[in-house]
C-alpha cells in the first residue's frame, strides 16, 4: 500500500479536493493524506463543489504536515506554489516529490456565480489531475 501526501497552504481547500480524488480513483490502493504548512480548516465551498460531483470531503479534517512525520511517503504532491517553496522537510527519504499548482478559488472575489464557477473549474482540474496520477503512477 502506497501512501501518499498532499500539501497545501492551510489544507482548506485544493488538498481537501485533491486527497477526496485521489481516494476515489485509488480505491483503496493507497492511503491518502492531506496537510497544510498551516491549517485554515474545511473550507465550506470547497465541501459543497465536491459534493456535487459526488465526493464527500465534510468529515476530513485540515491537518498541520508536522501531524505526519512519522509516516513514510511514498509520494509527496504539493498543489500550490506557496507549499511547494515553503515546505518544511518531510523525513520521507524514498518519497517522490511532485508539484502541480491549481489556481485557488478561495481567493476569488466576484459574484456568487462566478465563485462557483472558480471551485468548479479547480475541483474539475484536480479531478483530471488525480485520475491521471492514479492511471499512470499506482
Amino acid at each position: 500500500m502506497k501512501n501518499i501526501l498532499v500539501l497545501c497552504t492551510g489544507n482548506s481547500c485544493r488538498s481537501q479536493m485533491a486527497q477526496g480524488y485521489l481516494e476515489h480513483f485509488a480505491n483503496q490502493k493507497a492511503t491518502i493524506y492531506s496537510a497544510g504548512i498551516e491549517t485554515h480548516g474545511l473550507n465550506p465551498r470547497a465541501v459543497d463543489t465536491m459534493k456535487a460531483d459526488g465526493i464527500d470531503i465534510s468529515q476530513n479534517t485540515s491537518n498541520h504536515v508536522d501531524e505526519y512525520k512519522e509516516v513514510d511517503f511514498d509520494f509527496i504532491i504539493t498543489v500550490c506554489d506557496h507549499a511547494n517553496e515553503n515546505c518544511p522537510f518531510i523525513p520521507s527519504k524514498n518519497a517522490v516529490r511532485i508539484h502541480h499548482n491549481f489556481s485557488d478559488p478561495s481567493k476569488l472575489e466576484g459574484t456568487e456565480l462566478e465563485t462557483r464557477t472558480a471551485f468548479a473549474a479547480t475541483r474539475e482540474e484536480i479531478k483530471d489531475y488525480c485520475r491521471n496520477f492514479i492511471e499512470t503512477t499506482l
